[in-house]
């Protein structure tokens, strides 16, 4: 029990790391729409590759009133949920295994 208590501690530290990571990306992506970047620039392909997954599904469900696409925002909030949902939650459990 104590080894899987320091596991899901680092796990929990893992997760929040990928959490905020997922929110730059995202807010690069919105940032760059509103500027005309280079499509072949490689810094672009890779932040448009990353975040087209989290931004699609969104996209595809939520109508965007007046052409705006507030699917950028929402991914953020469910992103930021998830980060102060999840990551207490395994650090709880951590200390609750190791104590």
């Amino acid at each position: 029990m104590f080894l899987l208590g320091y596991f899901l501690q680092a796990l929990a530290g893992v997760v929040h790391v990928l959490l905020v990571s997922a929110e730059i990306v995202v807010v690069a992506r919105a940032v760059l729409s509103w500027v005309s970047p280079d499509p072949y620039n490689p810094i672009v392909r890779v932040i448009v590759q990353l975040s087209e997954p989290m931004l699609y599904p969104v996209r595809r469900r939520m109508p965007m009133p007046g052409g705006l696409d507030l699917s950028p925002m929402i991914v953020i909030l469910a992103l930021m949920f998830l980060d102060s949902f999840l990551t207490p939650s395994l650090q709880r459990l951590a200390l609750s295994l190791v104590s």
